[in-house]
């Protein structure tokens, strides 16, 4: 596993808290076939110092952030949420392949087959629009006054395309799109 440990605020870690935490996220090693990749970062505010770790690998990301008086207290809380956050990664996986693997063995008696192949809804309305430059803050307020689901826009900050949407629980969602 790649590590990247990084220091803010004028913490600095000594040689021996860089090794403990090299070695002890080396242990999550067992759980990724691929190439993974952490991001620690160790930081002070006043007399509590924080830890973050975010382990990346191809498609999943999982995330832990402690704070404490004392760093090695700090890891040896956050590790332990980093492992089961891939553990119950992993059942969920194992989960879906088995609910899907039972599907696929169900075999349909050919008389409940219809005869004709159900056809797709066809597109019913095309719109097309410039996008401006506007602020996140902008495009939330746009969602409220359209009464729109979601709403994308170029973001002035970024310059890149966003959509933003409502979720269930009335609050706001963002994607980012990478291109």
């Amino acid at each position: 596993m790649k590590i990247q440990i990084t220091e803010r605020n004028e913490y600095k870690a000594s040689a021996k808290l860089k090794k403990i935490i090299e070695e002890k996220l080396a242990k999550l090693d067992k759980y990724f076939t691929n190439a993974a990749s952490a991001k620690v970062i160790l930081s002070k505010n006043g007399k509590q110092e924080k830890l973050e770790i975010t382990v990346k690998t191809d498609a999943l990301l999982y995330r832990s952030e402690v704070v404490s008086d004392n760093m090695f207290a700090n890891i040896d809380y956050a590790l332990p949420k980093l492992e089961t956050q891939i553990v119950r990664s992993r059942e969920k996986l194992k989960d879906k392949r088995k609910s899907r693997a039972v599907k696929e063995m169900v075999t349909v008696p050919y008389e409940f087959l219809s005869e004709e192949p159900e056809e797709l809804p066809k597109v019913f309305k095309k719109k097309s629009f410039e996008l401006e430059p506007i602020l996140i803050d902008d495009a939330r307020l746009a969602i409220e006054r359209l009464g729109h689901d979601f709403y994308a826009f170029l973001n002035a900050k970024t310059g890149k395309i966003n959509i933003i949407y409502r979720r269930r629980d009335n609050k706001f969602g963002l994607i980012e799109l990478k291109y």
